[in-house]
């Protein structure tokens, strides 16, 4: 296990204030944050590199906050590998390993064995952090740290990579924290999300909480949320309404109105009358011909005003009555629903696609 209890630290003119969070044992913890918010920062602390000034550091359910680096049983790998430059890659990835097989194992599972009487000089970006996971790994660590680990590597080798380790996460459950600036690789990896800015925690959970209820709408901006709204929010209704979706009859949450510009949703939320903003993911509005008669309750009718291609999905933009929603579509569906710039549509999502915060 990873756990930080109010950690103050101090690298330069650089701090990590009062950082506090949990990986449970055996499980995988992501840290994301805009350059320059401490990520690295974090890691080296948790490692012992950057010294604690307060608060406490547990790994594997034992305070380590004053102990050296060496005694701390932990990996980490950096963004930039950092190899030793004297060492061939066989000694790299021997160095510090339990032993020799294990060495081996490690170096088979990344596909560096074939690098192994190479000079660290001559390998790629790419090369050198296979090597530098495959060196952390044979150490058998209880904790992995990982500083953007695949940042320097193809999209094929990438998704080799992530396989492999995620393997051996499985087969031997160590605990890990890495710092990504991938979102889905966030989604993929992450039991827990971590996101950080100017050296504080700003939000911690599932990374599903944290992507589809962002605490702010700074951090829904950060995270890529294409449909952020400023308003006012305010209790339509003391009973649940007709159309919540609920399997025991019973919420936490209050039914809400959202007023933004000209239009109002409905939504969900705990939060009190007044200010706020809505955030809504662009995967969950929905275009239509025509209004759905379903269980929809947020269905506005608008002119297209922008077509943009993104992957697999298009993102169109929807002019509702002056506000504009944004809806990630298959390529099937702008051709069913022959979508063109000026085209009338119905931009539709459920309420409990609503995030007010």
């Amino acid at each position: 296990m990873i756990s930080l209890q109010l950690v103050n630290a101090k690298a330069g003119a650089f701090r990590l204030t009062d950082i506090t969070f949990d990986v449970p044992q055996g499980s995988y913890g992501v840290v994301i944050g805009p350059a320059g918010s401490g990520k690295t920062t974090l890691l080296e602390t948790i490692a012992g590199v950057v010294r604690v000034t307060s608060g406490r550091i547990v790994l594997g359910g034992e305070d380590l906050t004053g102990v050296a680096p060496e005694r701390r049983r932990l990996g980490i790998v950096y963004q930039h590998a950092f190899l030793f430059p004297h060492l061939s890659v066989a000694e790299n990835v021997g160095y510090g390993a339990l032993s020799e097989s294990i060495a081996d194992n490690a170096a088979e599972r990344f596909g560096v064995t074939d690098l192994f009487e190479r000079p660290v000089a001559s390998l790629s970006g790419g090369e050198r952090q296979l090597v530098a996971i495959a060196r952390a790994l044979a150490r058998r660590p209880e904790v992995l740290l990982l500083d953007e680990p695949f940042s320097a590597l193809d999209p094929r080798t990438r998704s080799f990579a992530r396989r492999q380790l995620r393997a051996l996460y499985y087969e031997r459950r160590f605990t890990v924290l890495q710092v990504t600036h991938d979102f889905s690789e966030a989604g993929l990896l992450g039991d827990v999300a971590i996101m950080l800015d100017k050296g504080r925690v700003l939000q911690k959970g599932t990374p599903e909480d944290v992507f589809r209820k962002p605490a702010s709408p700074y951090i829904a901006d950060f995270l890529g949320a294409e449909n952020v709204f400023a308003g006012t929010a305010r209790p339509i209704k003391a009973e649940p309404p007709d159309w919540l979706e609920s399997s025991s009859g019973q919420v936490t949450e209050m039914p809400l109105a959202f007023t933004t510009g000209a239009l109002t949703f409905y939504a969900l939320g705990d939060v009190v009358s007044g200010s706020a903003h809505a955030v809504i993911r662009a995967e969950e509005v929905s275009l239509s011909s025509e209004p759905s008669t379903s269980s929809m309750q947020n269905q506005f009718r608008g002119r297209i005003t922008e077509i943009v291609p993104a992957g697999a999905l298009t993102k169109i933009t929807v002019d509702a009555s002056g506000t504009p929603i944004v809806s990630a579509v298959t390529a099937r569906s702008v051709r069913e629903l022959s979508l063109g710039i000026g085209k009338e549509v119905v931009a539709g999502f459920k309420a409990t696609a609503v995030h007010i915060c």
